[in-house]
């Protein structure tokens, strides 16, 4: 399993948030889990492969 130790702080409108943490709870999900799949997923997007947990940045990017 990843560690989870780095925050990362978001600002958006009262609404929006309101409105994502209601449709985040109709799937019984937390936002952070949320965040999190939509952030892999945004990631193995652009890598164009599934990411692997525990790479590093360098060997996400091959460098």
């Amino acid at each position: 399993m990843e560690q989870r130790t780095s925050r990362l702080t978001v600002l958006i409108d009262p609404q929006k948030k309101a409105v994502f943490e209601h449709l985040c709870a109709r799937e019984d999900q937390t936002p952070s889990q949320v965040v999190r799949r939509l952030i892999r997923e945004y990631i193995e997007a652009q890598l164009g492969r599934p990411w692997k947990p525990g790479e590093s940045l360098d060997d996400a990017l091959g460098r």
